[in-house]
């Protein structure tokens, strides 16, 4: 293989291959026209049930359990593959083009919220639930919810990208991202060797958050990497893992916006709690 050498500029390769190759550009803004449709509830979620889109369905299924009526909630899948992603109504909602985002038609003017953390931790306050009131231990998870947002890239734009989705195995990056993904399971699993969640005693969203991605590649095999990186030697990791997967509002949450997989783990759209049935 011949060394890489950088252009002194940079040119975009619209043919640069890889699964994603025909939506990912180096610019911003719409493609194309396209309204966002609108449901009853004042709270409309915009998504997928990829794992960054699963925290959120996560947490408006958990705040429901609770009795949280006012998070009742429509959510529309939006087709990252299609590029649904650059449609102008989407990207009026969220200019970085990226799932998921909210509207909160509850409010006037309507409140646009992007970023899956932001998103958590907006609902959070909105419902005062699964966010501490203490100021220390709010900085904890406040921590923890961080660290997720940051970490997260390197597990899939990072590993899963090479890993998974480019065009050829390139050795250096596998091994440079296969090594960060093993250094944070090793982080969260010496966190968790003391605690039962990643704040404490209480599930807040610091779990939500990394629950779709961690507990995703140690129990649903992300990437079908759980070999590769022995997913199964992280103890304490597996044990929260499963013990979030066994929550109702958790089961439920990863159905929504899902068109893919066994039939009866798929609710394209939710509108309410029956279209679980």
């Amino acid at each position: 293989m011949s060394e890489y050498t950088p252009p002194k500029v940079w040119t975009w390769n619209s043919e640069s291959g890889g699964r994603f190759s025909a939506i990912n550009r180096p610019v911003a803004g719409a493609t194309h026209d396209k309204e966002l449709p609108v449901g009853e509830h004042p709270l409309q979620l915009y998504s997928l049930a990829t794992p960054n889109g699963v925290k959120v369905t996560v947490m408006l299924e958990e705040l429901l359990a609770i009795g949280r009526e006012g998070a009742e909630y429509d959510a529309y899948p939006i087709n990252i593959l299609e590029g649904a992603q650059f449609g102008s109504g989407f990207v009026s909602i969220n200019p970085n083009s990226k799932i998921p985002a909210l509207l909160d038609r509850g409010a006037a003017p309507p409140i646009r919220v992007f970023e899956s953390g932001a998103i958590l931790f907006y609902l959070a306050e909105k419902f005062d639930a699964f966010l501490p009131a203490q100021p220390g231990d709010r900085a904890e998870c406040m921590s923890w919810l961080f660290w997720q947002m940051g970490s997260g890239p390197f597990l899939g734009g990072g590993f899963g990208h090479f890993y998974a989705y480019a065009p050829e195995k390139l050795e250096y990056p596998i091994d440079r991202y296969a090594m960060e993904v093993k250094r944070q399971l090793d982080v969260l699993d010496r966190n968790l060797s003391e605690r039962t969640f990643l704040c404490g005693d209480d599930y807040t969203i610091a779990d939500m958050a990394a629950f779709p991605w961690y507990g995703g590649l140690v129990l649903e095999n992300l990437y079908s990497a759980a070999e590769f990186l022995d997913v199964a030697s992280y103890e304490h990791v597996n044990r929260w893992a499963k013990q979030i997967a066994e929550r109702p509002a958790v089961q439920r949450g990863i159905r929504v916006n899902r068109f893919w997989g066994p039939e009866d783990q798929q609710v394209r759209e939710r509108h309410s709690a029956s279209d679980f049935d």
